[in-house]
């Protein structure tokens, strides 16, 4: 599995999304998502909100994927 195709994925769910995805064996993956939408939710809630935008690839194609989601004001700290 490509980093930059579940990159893909993500923005095209989040489409105000900046996102940055990376890993090496092609089955665990680090992502960090920016995007407005987090603005007030849990930690929680922007996890499924980006989940929802991979559907069954998470726990398929995607073993694991481990994510960092900001607000834009959080990412700008």
């Amino acid at each position: 599995m490509n980093p930059e195709l579940i990159a893909q994925w993500i923005q095209a769910g989040l489409p105000d999304a900046t996102v940055s995805v990376s890993g090496d064996d092609g089955v665990h993956f680090e992502a960090t998502v920016i995007c407005p939408a987090f603005a007030g939710k849990l930690p929680l809630a922007r996890h499924r909100m980006v989940y929802a935008t991979l559907g069954d690839r998470i726990g398929g194609e995607i073993h694991a994927l481990s994510l960092k989601t900001l607000a834009p004001n959080e990412a700008a700290v």
